[in-house]
Formats: structure tokens, C-alpha cells, sequence
């Protein structure tokens, strides 16, 4: 089969690799339909490693059920699935509290075996981890449906554990697709006033769709002072950091409110930060977030997508072939695209 090796820095190629098979009773194989390129996946795109063997990619995939291990009881040959970005086996104590990152036999696809961006996918665990999509379901609703495997429920995360919600004001950080899609779950859970800090007007006109109310394009001293001036000098009650780089954390620490949240989902491109008295203690600000339990929220989004109430796939700009996915992340570095649909 095909699927996407980078070798370092820059360095994005599509080989020839061994199709996946299984290797225990709880696996499923698939074919996948449709992947795609995460904002996150620009940090090795910039940063890793160069390395001989190289490493695969991709962690955002719906694909159709094309084998099932001996013990896989929900999914049947022919069953199209979302697979959310990490696996998870859905019996272990931290997937009963809806921590499924954490799960005890779970793992993450990206840089795996088992990456997405390729032709076929196995899945670990898949009763605990894979999603099916109803038979029948309208093609257009696909992109949006993809974005329930990362971009959109990683948005929700960070509105839902910054504790989002009518009355309260949202500043989120960053204009990237995990940004506008906090943007909308924050929306959805009912948040009235959502201020977007970035700077691409594109990407702030989709940001007003999805529901800012306020768009502040400035950054550092300067952005932390305008959305101090729309909250009258209070901060906000709830910021989601959606970047993963120290100055649009330390932005965040600027706007928040005393008593108020940082949710961050953002992967953190750092190894140490703030967290002493001028930060949080001082403020009796929380610090929250990580990695999405997207598989936690997956079963409740679903019906959202399906019945037309949220629209998240808007997110993709560009659509390209599995064979052309390094101009995809070309694209994507170069912020000539938001966010590009991969058709294996």
C-alpha cells in the first residue's frame, strides 16, 4: 500500500510500505476513504529528526471496515468508521472517566505502524475505538464527520474542560483549525462573547461564522491590551490556547481573568513555563487541558454533524490525493491553506 514517510525536516514522501494485518483478536484492518493534515503535524514537519527509515504520519482518518480480529463484536466487513487520534480500549479505569488518552492499553497513531495518511489503517482495540457512521450517510457530510476524529472535539475539549458557557467570555488563541473549531464548540455550549486573537483575515471571517463576536489581530503587549479594553480591563473568564508555542501562552496568562481558566490543547512546543504567582497562583486561575478525549465526546457529536446543527468540516480548503501530500503540507506551513482534505 502507500502511505506517508517523513524523513526529517521538509522532507514528506509517499512509499510503498507492507499493508497493515492483524496482529490480535481485537484489531480491525480498514481502507481509508478519507485523512487528512493536523495543524500539529507541522511541529515534526519542522523539527524532526532526520532519520534513515523515516517515520509515518497522520492520526485523522474515516475508513471502511475491510477485516475484524475474532473478538471485535460492534464492527462488521463493510461498516465505515471514524477513528478518533489515539486508541483506547474502552474497559480500562481512566476510559470509564473519560480520560481515553490515558487509556491503560492505549497509544497514539501518529508516528506509528499504523499511521493514518495511507491506503489502509489497523485499528487497535476498535470496539473501544472506532465510530460508525450510519449506513447511508450523505458524502457531504464526510469532511465534517472527519474532523470528529481530531480538529473539532480537540476545540470542544478546550471549551468543555475551560469551562465554557453562557455568561462567560472566551478569548481563544490562535486561527488555525483547532482555534475556529473552539470557536465553535464554545458557541455551542453557550458563550455569548468569544474573542478570536489572530491575525489571517480568511481564517477570522470563518471565525465570525462559526461565532467570535470580536476579532483582535494583535499579538503579545499589544493583543493582551486590546482584549483587557473589550472585557473593561477584567480579562477573560475562559482562554483557550490553541497554538502550542510559549508566546501565545504567555498571551494567555495576560488575558485571563482572576478566577478564570486556561484551557490548553495546542501542543506544547516548550519544556517549561509560567506557573508562579504572577501567572495563576496570584490570580486563582486554573491551568487545564492536554490531548483530546475525543473518543469520550465522539458519541455525542455525532448526531450534531449528522443532523446538520454544526458544520466544522468548513475548516478544509483544499482537498488533494494521497499521492500529493507533501504540497498538502506545503500548503499548510505556508498558510496558503487551513486545513487540507488527503482522498487515499
Amino acid at each position: 500500500m502507500l502511505a506517508t514517510v517523513m524523513y526529517g525536516p521538509g522532507d514528506v514522501r509517499v512509499e510503498e510500505v507492507p499493508d497493515p494485518e492483524l496482529t490480535a483478536p481485537t484489531d480491525a484492518l480498514l481502507r481509508v476513504t478519507h485523512a487528512c493534515v493536523c495543524g500539529s503535524d507541522l511541529h515534526p514537519y519542522h523539527s524532526q529528526e532526520v532519520s534513515e527509515h523515516g517515520v509515518r504520519r497522520g492520526h485523522e482518518a474515516i475508513g471502511v471496515v475491510e477485516q475484524v480480529g475474532d473478538a471485535v463484536s460492534t464492527l462488521r466487513v463493510g461498516d465505515q468508521v471514524i477513528v478518533p487520534f489515539a486508541w483506547s480500549d474502552g474497559t480500562c479505569a481512566f476510559c470509564r472517566d473519560g480520560i481515553t488518552t490515558s487509556c491503560v492499553h492505549g497509544g497514539f497513531f501518529d508516528g506509528a505502524p499504523s499511521a493514518t495518511q495511507a491506503e489502509r489503517l489497523r485499528v487497535p482495540f476498535a470496539d473501544g475505538t472506532a465510530v460508525k457512521i450510519p449506513a447511508g450517510t450523505d458524502e457531504a457530510l464526510m469532511p465534517s464527520l472527519l474532523t470528529l476524529s481530531d480538529v473539532y472535539l480537540t476545540g470542544f475539549h478546550a471549551a468543555r474542560t475551560g469551562g465554557a458557557a453562557p455568561g462567560r467570555t472566551v478569548t481563544v488563541i490562535g486561527d488555525g483549525a483547532v482555534g475556529l473549531s473552539a470557536v465553535l464548540a464554545a458557541r455551542q455550549l453557550g458563550a455569548e462573547t468569544i474573542i478570536l486573537m489572530g491575525r489571517h483575515q480568511s481564517r477570522t471571517d470563518l471565525g465570525r461564522k462559526f461565532g467570535a463576536t470580536h476579532v483582535v489581530a494583535e499579538r503579545g503587549a499589544e493583543g493582551v491590551a486590546a482584549v483587557l479594553d473589550l472585557t473593561g480591563g477584567e480579562g477573560s473568564h475562559v482562554v483557550l490556547e490553541a497554538v502550542g508555542h510559549l508566546p501565545a501562552y504567555e498571551q494567555a496568562i495576560g488575558v485571563v481573568r482572576p478566577g478564570g481558566a486556561i484551557s490548553r490543547v495546542g501542543v506544547p512546543q516548550y519544556d517549561e513555563a509560567p506557573t508562579g504567582f504572577a501567572a495563576f497562583w496570584g490570580k486563582n486561575a486554573t491551568l487545564t487541558g492536554g490531548p483530546a478525549t475525543v473518543r469520550a465526546y465522539l458519541e455525542e457529536a455525532l448526531p450534531q454533524v449528522l443532523e446538520g446543527r454544526i458544520e466544522p468540516g468548513r475548516v478544509f480548503d483544499r482537498e488533494l490525493p494521497l499521492s500529493e501530500i507533501a504540497e498538502a503540507y506545503r500548503l499548510m506551513d505556508a498558510r496558503e491553506a487551513l486545513k487540507v482534505l488527503i482522498r487515499p
